[in-house]
């Protein structure tokens, strides 16, 4: 029999991962492209590049430059 959750679970997409810049560390805020702020949660330095899952730090960025596409 196969598990019935787990095909729900298959249905439900990821949470995407966004990439930002660290702009205020007490409460952790980070800018992402956009221009949007959102809360995190982690440790990094102000002007650090990172990437951010379900407002959850998950490391360091490469410091590159970004191109927003319109479609």
């Amino acid at each position: 029999m196969s598990n019935l959750y787990a095909k729900f679970r298959a249905l439900i997409p990821d949470a995407p991962l966004l990439v930002g810049t660290v702009v205020a560390t007490a409460p952790l805020r980070v800018q992402l492209p956009d221009g949007s702020l959102i809360a995190a949660r982690g440790e990094a330095e102000l002007g650090q590049a990172v990437f951010v899952r379900a407002g959850a730090l998950e490391g360091p960025a490469p410091a590159l430059p970004v191109t927003l596409i319109e479609i």
